[in-house]
């Protein structure tokens, strides 16, 4: 049976998402920004909370994670092996290229510094999903707050990568704000236009805007059209690096 997946908001602007094995009821949640709205999706669901995977320290992604295990005292956390000293307790610790098995699926295990030095990504390539944390954004990435901008641009460039079908579910709902800085310096760009008129009808009913898709994002996400004529002719970057464009892109949004 397919795995099924749920989506449901927690905090401000945060995503929680349930990762589900039918064929074993295995069950993880991706983060845990706070506990209750993780209790009752998994209560709407009728499903027992088997995994956490943590992707960073932050605390609206990890809050939660105490009173799950207080409710769920056999649940396996794992969490960035670089993060051990900052994410105490969990129970396995994880590097670039390991594999986590949640029942029949396998997440494997992408480094992605930049937001935060010990920063990865859980792709479920049978799936087709990528659990990004605030590394990819639907039409941008994080901010680089604990490494360079370049550093930060060679971990999106590993998911710019994964195939076009890939879903991609973000931590937060920063969507309209990141369509209106992509508009700004990406301007000629029709299918972005089109994108923004979409996610305008979504929020104008509520509606999440996630997960995106990879072919999506590098249509019209800035971040992954560093080397797009447009875009560099718009920062007057012509001839400069990938690396330096995508860390221009990122201060540009900094400043708003």
């Amino acid at each position: 049976m397919a795995a099924q997946f749920h989506q449901f908001t927690c905090l401000e602007d945060n995503y929680g998402v349930l990762a589900h094995d039918p064929s074993t009821g295995a069950t993880a949640s991706i983060d845990a920004p706070e506990a209750g709205p993780v209790l009752a999706a998994l209560k709407e669901k009728g499903w027992t909370l088997t995994h956490v995977l943590v992707t960073h320290h932050h605390n609206d992604h990890i809050g939660g994670v105490a009173e799950l295990r207080a409710n769920y005292p056999a649940v396996q956390v794992v969490a960035p092996a670089a993060d051990r000293a900052r994410i105490p307790g969990a129970d396995l610790y994880v590097n670039e290229g390991d594999e986590v098995r949640v029942g029949a699926m396998r997440a494997l295990v992408i480094a992605t510094p930049g937001h935060t030095s010990g920063h990865i990504v859980y792709h479920m390539p049978d799936e087709k999903a990528l659990f990004a944390g605030d590394t990819l954004f639907a039409m941008g990435c994080g901010r680089a707050f604990e490494a360079p901008g370049q550093v930060l641009y060679q971990s999106v460039m590993k998911l710019a990568g994964l195939p076009g079908d890939t879903q991609v579910y973000c931590g937060h709902e920063y969507t309209m704000s990141n369509g209106r800085f992509a508009q700004k310096v990406d301007p000629d760009n029709a299918a972005l236009d089109a994108r923004m008129d979409e996610v305008a009808a979504l929020r104008a009913k509520g509606l999440a805007t996630v997960p995106t898709n990879m072919d999506l994002e590098r249509a019209t996400n800035p971040f992954l059209r560093v080397d797009d004529p447009g875009v560099r002719r718009t920062l007057g970057m012509e001839n400069a690096s990938s690396a330096d464009v995508f860390a221009e892109l990122r201060e540009r949004k900094n400043r708003g």
